[in-house]
């Protein structure tokens, strides 16, 4: 028998994509305080979408979005679609990646907050794992310490974040 308290698996993905919408801002707020900090813009909004005017200027996310799309379309995308793309992967990442974290954290007896470390730092190495492979990333020894630790605090506040949410969903969500 089910309790009110336990998610069926369509309530985990539910709660673990909304937790990991939020999860996606802590990390961005981090990225944003750092850039501010150094003299970058200081409206949050202007910041997190701001215009990506060709795909040579398109972050990591947009350039993956950018081969899905052409290699499904067999058609090459404007430069226009640079900012609509790389704003939709980086989101879709950081939501999708969140929906298999709450299927296994809803699986385990006892759901803990602090699972969001281990998560973080699994989707920061990942990135340096998979975005080597299609020629994005270097391999990641060839990067210095503080661009690693910068990278991986931003991703242990991803983690943090979509745990924290995804604890609270899970108490007071009837999924």
């Amino acid at each position: 028998m089910r309790t009110r308290k336990q998610l069926t698996p369509l309530g985990a993905i539910g709660a673990g994509l909304a937790a990991g919408a939020i999860g996606t801002l802590c990390m961005d707020t981090v990225r944003f305080l750092r850039q501010r900090r150094t003299g970058g813009e200081r409206n949050p909004l202007r910041w997190e979408f701001a215009p990506v005017p060709t795909w040579q200027e398109a972050p990591d996310p947009g350039q993956v979005g950018k081969r899905l799309a052409e290699a499904f379309t067999q058609r090459v995308l404007p430069d226009r679609a640079a900012f609509p793309v790389s704003t939709f992967m980086h989101w879709a990442y950081g939501v999708g990646n969140a929906a298999a974290y709450g299927v296994v954290t809803a699986s385990v007896r006892r759901p803990h907050v602090l699972y969001g470390l281990p998560y973080g730092a699994l989707v920061w190495i990942s990135g340096y794992v998979l975005l080597p492979m299609a020629g994005l990333y270097e391999p990641i020894w060839r990067y210095d310490a503080r661009t690693l630790g910068d990278d991986l605090t931003a991703h242990l506040a991803y983690g943090i974040g979509t745990s924290s949410a995804f604890w609270v969903l899970s108490r007071v969500a009837a999924f």
